[in-house]
């Protein structure tokens, strides 16, 4: 059972670590941390002036930071493909792949560049097709970690086979609730499947509890002149239950102690120690649904999103 209440990061030299949506929020502080523990990090966003900025923010603390912006746009396999090529193309082993980026909740059904509804195209099916395409360097590396960031959304989750895309009803919540049940058991199934063929990958996921990022002001307001009662919510909730919220520094506490915790395990899910995993500082077992860890919807999830995506992973 872990319970730790602050996460020690070993000493990351030589190690390269990719995080994606790395320009603020959680990616922003998950980055500065590696960064500050030795890692070159690659920060993988979609709009450059942010990252520059986002890089100057790190740089600020971290004087020496090993830092590298490249483009990725989850939301289209196009861009995804590309920062694959491109890397592989450099060679270099993958050591920490974070898979961090995400929306949450916009209020119409959008869809991607390939067709997917926005939140399980984006968080899911953006993050398994990128793993795929650096599979080679994460397996070239000694003892690669990928962790996934999820949600407390999770436990209200579960996949909608029928309807993954949300065609016939659109609901933000339970969209996003989807996306981030897919991202759960994605780290399940990807730790499984390296173990049984032997990729030397330790895959798990993590998710931050209730934290102060932009994601649930932005998200849930997506393309609004004004703001939707979601996002008021959020902040009167800020306000009114502040000890229900925890700052960004804390929110990554899980993320890094999977990424980068000796002790950490393989098909694991880290969360927030406090009441319902919400907040409170430090790491614990996040509680995983059987329905999330129910091998066979991993398999079904794991080949449809294969055949949505024109990313096979080696048998």
């Amino acid at each position: 059972m872990v319970n730790v209440r602050e996460v020690t990061i070993p000493d990351q030299s030589g190690r390269l670590a990719v995080v994606t949506g790395a320009n603020s929020g959680l990616g922003l502080g998950t980055a500065t941390r590696l960064a500050a523990a030795g890692a070159d990090v690659i920060m993988a966003i979609r709009n450059r002036a942010k990252g520059e900025a986002a890089v100057e923010q790190i740089r600020a603390t971290v004087p020496d930071a090993k830092l590298t912006i490249k483009a990725l746009d989850l939301s289209s396999l196009a861009s995804v493909k590309a920062l694959g090529e491109e890397l592989n193309a450099e060679g270099r082993p993958i050591d920490l792949l974070i898979n961090n980026a995400g929306i949450m909740q916009p209020p119409q059904r959008e869809t991607t560049a390939d067709g997917f509804e926005l939140q399980f195209g984006g968080n899911h099916l953006g993050h398994f097709a990128l793993t795929g395409h650096l599979l080679p360097l994460l397996r070239a590396a000694d003892g690669a970690r990928v962790t996934t960031l999820s949600s407390s959304a999770a436990r209200f989750g579960g996949i909608k086979f029928d309807d993954l895309q949300w065609e016939k009803r659109y609901n933000a919540t339970l969209a996003y609730a989807q996306s981030k049940s897919a991202n759960l058991m994605f780290a399940i199934e990807l730790d499984r499947r390296s173990k049984q063929a032997g990729w030397g990958i330790l895959s798990n996921a993590a998710h931050p509890g209730l934290c102060k990022t932009n994601l649930q002001l932005s998200g849930p307001s997506h393309g609004k002149a004004s703001p939707t009662l979601l996002e008021r919510f959020y902040r009167t909730s800020r306000q009114a239950v502040p000890f229900m919220w925890q700052d960004i520094d804390e929110g990554i506490l899980p993320t890094l102690y999977g990424a980068t915790a000796p002790e950490a395990n393989g098909a694991a899910f880290y969360g927030p120690r406090g009441f319902l995993e919400l907040a409170g500082g430090g790491v614990t077992d996040a509680k995983i649904l059987a329905r999330a860890s129910n091998e066979a919807d991993g398999r079904r999830l794991w080949e449809i999103s294969e055949r949505l995506t024109s990313v096979t992973y080696p048998a």
